[in-house]
């Protein structure tokens, strides 16, 4: 089947290849030290993402996401006068046609901001246990944690991303929200071709998504995924689209498009109500600062762990003096322990504030790092059990990074959690809706869908948001000038992913590409164990880490992470090399 690109789409592929195009010369687009030399990447022999590749460039203005479609809606929005919060809300809801797997209406997400003038902020619009939730209501009569957790209606969270994007918009924004959705309305009503990357997305939750009425839309009447080449068109989702984008959130919040959702949940024994929906609202906070080696960090705090999370870990980092060399056993060991224990306090003393006191002063303080850091052996393993961890989030999340030519900067990461969440789709809104359920506590002490085992302080309330941990990332350099823009999606391993990425940029002087296409590892507290990239380790280095005491696991791939850094002459742009997307600036 052949496909006649309409001026749309030649436009937005021009723009793309012009990211991909260094000038000569270009202004530089914010202030800050002088852009520090980047050293070349050094990856084992095996590893199949070598070092040296480029990144996207532009001289003004980037979008990462894992739909170019998407990156380029938001560039759209950039060149028609909007700023990096109007570019930001476009993306959010252009990645709901074209990446259904975690781009969303029927989730909820976090955003940090920080404008060319200084203000800082952050706004949480996590989802929310409805009213009707008990701390009990996923156990059987045996105790045990069944499937209603992850799959179905009563998985459902309350959605908050309409709310937050248009909050976000309403407060930084330049643009009405009619503005800013004209794309993802095009995108759902006009339709697209289906690349590679969605059919693989719909092939790999094909199963899930048979279950519920979302088969109609993306699989074939033979049950299989659409096929790439296939022109994609929703129309229902595009009325609810147009309907909020001309009744704003309360569109969605109340009146038909809240009914078709309280529908769909009364038809499979969902407990959300229409009282819960008119309820709902974001919550602005403060981020999270924090310094590492002279850098600032602006991430996420509570209900999110990420910030907290990546705040302890590159505190006890810095008491190090120099990291050991990327890749070796030593960087991997102390690397390993400092996740470890930094996670080991975020399944047991984090929560929503607004139900647990979290303290963030211990966890954020320098001086607990120094204590965490004394507890590190040189060359053994600490087994989690040891460090009082016994009691201690799917991959389809999705996060995007925008930077507009004034030096505004937004990080966003919105989920659905599992791919295509509970698998639940509204079959008049055209939408799916979220299985956040899951990332409480259904049961403290056990494990969730990603293995983690948290404690009481997330467990299941009325009202609660669910302990999360996305990692919206703003990175200054020591002179207050905008450096990286970066998040990830991956349940827990967004944690770890994204604090890669800036200890390559940081600590192993890697250009944007090499810090993301560098091999990753992870570890949670428990299972206890490292998990690592296969390739990504020589078999020395395994050797080695075994010999400590380390339990290892090799997987295939670790964390989707999209970012911005700015270099010299403008910003370079990677999505994520291990998965599909696009960086698109001009």
């Amino acid at each position: 089947m052949t496909h006649i690109l309409s001026f749309r789409a030649r436009t937005a592929l021009a723009v793309v290849l012009l990211a991909a195009c260094r000038p000569t010369s270009s202004p530089t687009p914010a202030r800050g030290t002088a852009i520090p030399e980047r050293r070349p990447a050094s990856f084992p022999a095996g590893w199949h993402l070598p070092a040296g590749a480029p990144a996207a460039f532009a001289p003004h203005a980037m979008i990462a996401s894992n739909s170019a479609l998407a990156s380029a809606a938001g560039v759209e929005i950039l060149q028609r006068g909007g700023n990096a919060v109007d570019a930001a809300v476009a993306v959010g809801f252009a990645l709901v046609p074209t990446w259904p797997a975690a781009g969303n209406i029927g989730g909820g997400g976090y955003s940090v901001v920080r404008m060319a003038d200084g203000r800082t902020e952050a706004i949480d619009y996590r989802e929310v246990a409805p009213l009707a939730a008990t701390r009990n209501m996923y156990l059987d009569s045996l105790g045990n944690v069944t499937e209603q957790s992850v799959v179905g209606h009563r998985s459902v969270g309350v959605p908050g991303a309409v709310a937050g994007l248009a909050e976000l918009l309403r407060k930084y924004g330049t643009m009405s929200l009619a503005e800013v959705m004209a794309p993802a309305v095009r995108l759902a009503e006009e339709g697209f071709v289906v690349d590679t990357g969605l059919s693989r997305s719909l092939a790999g939750s094909s199963d899930l998504i048979a279950r519920f009425e979302g088969r109609s839309v993306f699989l074939t009447g033979a049950g299989a995924a659409l096929p790439a080449g296939t022109r994609l068109v929703q129309p229902e989702l595009a009325r609810t689209l147009r309907r909020i984008a001309e009744g704003g959130a309360d569109a969605f919040y109340r009146g038909e498009l809240a009914d078709s959702l309280v529908a769909e949940m009364r038809r499979g024994g969902g407990i959300i109500t229409t009282e819960d929906l008119a309820r709902y609202r974001p919550v602005w906070r403060a981020p999270l600062r924090s310094t590492y080696r002279g850098y600032s960090l602006l991430s996420m705090p509570p209900s999110s762990s990420g910030g907290v999370t990546i705040t302890e870990t590159l505190n006890i980092l810095e008491t190090y003096d120099a990291l050991p060399p990327f890749g070796s056993a030593a960087y991997a060991h102390i690397l390993g322990s400092a996740y470890q224990r930094a996670f080991i306090d975020r399944n047991t003393k984090i929560g929503d504030p607004a139900f647990v006191k979290v303290p963030l002063d211990q966890l954020t303080s320098k001086a607990y790092a120094r204590r965490l850091r004394a507890t590190i052996q040189p060359a053994r393993a600490t087994p989690t059990t040891a460090l009082g961890g016994a009691v201690a989030e799917g991959v389809h999340t999705t996060h995007y990074s925008v930077v507009d030519a004034a030096g505004n900067a937004v990080a966003t990461t919105t989920t659905l959690n599992n791919s295509f969440g509970s698998g639940v789709f509204v079959r008049s809104g055209g939408y799916f809706l979220n299985d956040e359920m899951d990332d409480f506590a259904a049961r403290p002490g056990r494990p969730n869908m990603f293995g983690l085992v948290q404690g009481e302080q997330n467990a299941i309330a009325p009202g609660k948001r669910m302990l999360s941990a996305m990692s919206p990332t703003i990175v200054l350099d020591p002179a207050g000038g905008l450096l990286l823009v970066v998040g990830a999606a991956g349940g827990p391993t967004i944690i770890t992913g994204t604090s890669q990425v800036i200890l390559n940029v940081i600590d192993h002087r890697m250009g944007l590409a090499d810090a993301m296409r560098a091999p990753r590892i992870h570890h949670q507290a428990l299972p206890d164990h490292i998990r690592y990239e296969e390739g990504g380790l020589t078999q020395p280095v395994l050797d080695s880490l075994e010999a400590m005491g380390h339990a290892l696991a090799p997987v295939q791939r670790l964390v989707n992470v999209n970012a911005i850094m700015r270099v010299k002459g403008g910003y370079e742009g990677m999505s994520e090399p291990r998965a599909s997307g696009g960086a698109v600036g001009y």
